[in-house]
């Protein structure tokens, strides 16, 4: 056990002089992200499309590289299902491009499940936090209704919602997670070099 602290005091060290000497590449990065997600937020229609072609393109690459291997390595076990899983990756993949606003609809009622099982499964994560007494139980409560709120209100709204709940919510990660980095960049800054 005493081996693993001073690995571990290396490795923080390390990440910390990293950061310190490219704290303006994380600023840039993140002050881009902050831009990105202020576009998607603002015009979540062309995000929400600009979204569905980027995932058409990811399930078609992936079916193809799945076929690549599949075919290559034959002989192993589960060819099957290899090949199944990769001709499933370019149909999608296809019908996603070849029409991404009906690619937007189904990605929206994906989201709308995602939110519903992930507002469920939080609720009851955080009675059973409540139950052995561990704190802030209640913030995970909070995610969890406000997941199935979310969840709730994007279903109503179908199919109409299809056109920009995808875009506004990658607007609103990308600004989250542009902030992070510009907040933990210029805490970098002022950081001393970890020697």
């Amino acid at each position: 056990m005493a081996t693993f602290q001073p690995d571990f005091t290396r490795v923080q060290r390390a990440v910390a002089g990293a950061l310190h000497e490219h704290w303006i590449l994380f600023l840039i990065e993140g002050v881009v992200l902050i831009v990105l997600g202020a576009t998607a937020i603002a015009l979540p229609p062309l995000a929400t499309i600009a979204a569905t072609i980027i995932i058409g393109w990811l399930f078609l690459v992936s079916g193809v590289m799945g076929l690549l291997t599949t075919f290559w390595m034959r002989q192993a076990p589960g060819f099957w299902w290899s090949l199944i899983s990769g001709v499933l990756g370019i149909v999608v993949g296809l019908l996603l491009l070849a029409s991404p606003l009906r690619g937007a609809l189904s990605l929206t009622i994906v989201l709308v499940a995602f939110f519903i099982i992930e507002g469920v499964a939080s609720i009851m994560f955080a009675l059973d936090h409540k139950r052995e007494l561990s704190g802030r139980w209640g913030w995970m409560l909070a995610s969890g209704i406000v997941d199935l709120i979310l969840g709730a209100l994007i279903f109503a709204g179908l199919p109409s919602t299809a056109a920009w709940a995808i875009g506004l919510l990658v607007g609103i990660n990308l600004v989250f997670g542009g902030s992070a980095l510009v907040a933990m960049a210029l805490h970098a800054r002022e950081a001393a070099p970890v020697r």
